[in-house]
């Protein structure tokens, strides 16, 4: 039903996930981003659920995520994770607030999406090979893809090299197309980065990633809104379907750092993150997450993030003051429009808080509380367009 929003965690290795997430704008990436990859995976059984609730009746989800890992034999690694949403709620349609009011109008939703995903990882003298396969399926959408990963070690294991590729192909539900009820859409990533480490206390990661979507790129559920003349002196809005490229490139460099303080009993995460793509969105990402022990067995994470992006080429919250003539269904060789507040110029603060409690040294659990705001920036959209939302997990995960 939707795109991924803007700003998202991201994930320390290239992931044949689905193109689009369901309606889950932002926890499950939260859920999902992992830091890079270990050289080696622990055995074990893990269980969290996440409830993703945007204020004022807006898109509500909940997500349960189960993942099994196990060594098979002194080489090889097999991890499985299954995904199960539950989305409802309501979203704004891209038409522009009544007259009178700051209010844009919504559109409710409910679907159900279930995903799963297999690696198998082989251990080599230096490399750490990992396969992935994944399916993602909701009732408009189906996703089917592989990654495949490398993780290299020099210098004495102070150096960690990654390379990886991802791809999957996407079968998208279309009520516009006369000849076909599926349209198809492929998306192919890329990353290459390295972790050194300084010294026993501070790591550096440096990442470039590159994607590509082609195809079907529209949000059949976003609309535009153009006021036209049906008949002499009168006027009329009219509300079209967006009509957006049919192919989209991307590009991001990341940065991160590590730091323990033994004296202090804690640890410093920072990151940032450049984002660029064909659509004209720039952006930039910053967080960071302190790590405190508190006691023997739990351990403190207060965490804030600050995202911030201009808008797409394309972007209009209305034609009215455009030379476009919309099309009455998407032409990717027309001209290029979208209301859809997630391609407007905003920024968006996420401030959280997470509690690990290990209770010995195979039983693990968590709490977590994150606030998302998002903010219009462009003078033009209503903020009524933009989320608050809470987002609560709860987890447990038992090791061997």
């Amino acid at each position: 039903m939707k795109r991924a929003p803007a700003g998202k965690r991201r994930s320390g290795r290239c992931r044949a996930a689905p193109a689009r997430p369901a309606a889950l704008p932002f926890a499950l990436l939260l859920l999902l981003a992992a830091p890079r990859p270990a050289a080696r995976a622990e055995d074990a059984l893990a269980y969290k659920i996440v409830d993703y609730e945007e204020t004022g009746g807006r898109v509500d989800v909940l997500t349960q995520v189960a993942s099994a890992d196990q060594d098979i034999g002194p080489d090889f690694h097999i991890g499985v994770t299954l995904i199960n949403d539950a989305i409802s709620g309501a979203s704004p349609t891209g038409v522009r607030a009544p007259a009178g009011s700051d209010q844009v109008p919504v559109d409710t939703l409910t679907d159900h999406r279930k995903a799963w995903e297999v690696d198998v990882a082989r251990q080599f003298e230096r490399v750490r090979a990992t396969l992935g396969v994944s399916e993602s399926r909701e009732h408009d959408y189906v996703s089917r893809g592989g990654s495949f990963n490398t993780l290299t070690d020099f210098n004495e294991k102070n150096t960690t090299l990654l390379a990886g590729v991802a791809a999957h192909d996407d079968d998208v539900k279309t009520y516009t197309s006369p000849s076909r009820l599926y349209v198809p859409k492929h998306v192919f990533n890329a990353i290459l980065g390295v972790t050194q480490l300084l010294d026993p206390r501070t790591s550096v990661t440096f990442d470039v990633t590159w994607g590509r979507e082609t195809g079907d790129l529209n949000d059949q559920y976003k609309l535009v809104e153009k006021t036209e003349e049906l008949v002499p002196g009168s006027f009329f809005p009219l509300a079209f379907l967006e009509n957006l490229p049919d192919t989209r490139s991307m590009a991001d460099a990341y940065a991160s750092i590590n730091r323990a303080y033994p004296e202090l009993n804690g640890a410093l995460e920072a990151s940032y993150r450049f984002y660029d793509d064909t659509f004209g969105i720039v952006a930039n990402t910053v967080e960071l997450q302190w790590l405190q022990k508190a006691g023997a067995h739990l351990t403190v994470a207060p965490s804030v993030r600050f995202y911030e992006q201009n808008a797409a080429d394309f972007y209009y919250y209305n034609l009215d003051d455009t030379p476009i003539v919309p099309t009455h269904a998407p032409n990717p060789d027309a001209p290029h429009y979208s209301s859809d507040y997630r391609l407007s110029s905003l920024y968006a603060v996420t401030g959280g808080l997470k509690l690990t409690y290990k209770w010995n040294e195979r039983i693990q659990m968590d709490v977590a509380y994150d606030q998302y705001r998002m903010r219009g920036r462009d003078g033009v959209t209503p903020q009524s367009a933009y989320p608050v939302a809470n987002i609560l997990s709860a987890g447990a995960k038992i090791s061997w």
